[in-house]
């Protein structure tokens, strides 16, 4: 297990929900508090997305965080950064090891043009991210590139990308602590057409604690 020193476990639950297969998810989670998210039977990809909740202009830079930390793999210690290059939230905790940074959200066009006319009809990441996000009054122009939370993307010798079978367990997790007010969005993939999800999505838990009053 990697943990931050600074992290301390003792804390009370402000939240604490399970998230269906396939269903979106959101919450503001405010500075301070950490955000920690359980992969409970293994192998399930959770695509986020973040904003700052006082300005929504203000949103998670895939290419800002991987050029701080100069990796593209995300882990124990990995601050994620918004486009003004203002850290959004830091993982404190990570039990699985590796979340992917570069392989994106399912859309119903992307799994058309991959996987077949036959899909159209299949739900994915894209259409849970605009429904979550109009509760906030977000659309699909605030849709930026996303965070794969247990997601394994290896990168090949020839640069391409592959989407193959997960390194995650049952019950391993990450934590995240906000640097300052968040929204955060999630997807809980409904993607079964590669093995993402090993072919079969599953729930996740989703709690946020807040330290405890000393």
């Amino acid at each position: 297990m990697s943990t931050l020193t600074d992290f301390t476990p003792t804390s009370r639950i402000v939240r604490d929900d399970i998230v269906p297969a396939r269903a979106p998810w959101s919450a503001i989670v405010r500075r301070g508090h950490v955000l920690t998210i359980v992969d409970l039977h293994g192998n399930q990809a959770v695509d986020f997305l973040l904003y700052d909740a006082a300005d929504t202009t203000r949103r998670y830079s895939a290419a800002d965080t991987i050029q701080a930390q100069g990796n593209v793999f995300l882990t124990t210690g990995s601050v994620l950064r918004d486009n003004e290059y203002r850290p959004l939230m830091t993982i404190v905790e990570d039990t699985c090891g590796r979340h992917d940074t570069l392989g994106g959200a399912c859309s119903k066009e992307s799994n058309i043009l991959r996987y077949g006319h036959h899909t159209a009809h299949q739900h994915a990441c894209v259409e849970n991210f605009l429904i979550e996000g109009t509760r906030w009054g977000l659309g699909k122009r605030d849709l930026v590139s996303n965070i794969n939370w247990f997601m394994n993307v290896p990168i090949e010798p020839d640069g391409t990308l592959g989407i193959v079978y997960g390194i995650s367990a049952p019950g391993l997790r990450v934590s995240l602590r906000a640097e300052t007010d968040v929204l955060v969005l999630v997807s809980n993939c409904p993607q079964i057409n590669d093995p993402c999800n090993g072919f079969d999505p599953t729930p996740i838990r989703m709690t946020v604690t807040a330290p405890s009053d000393r």
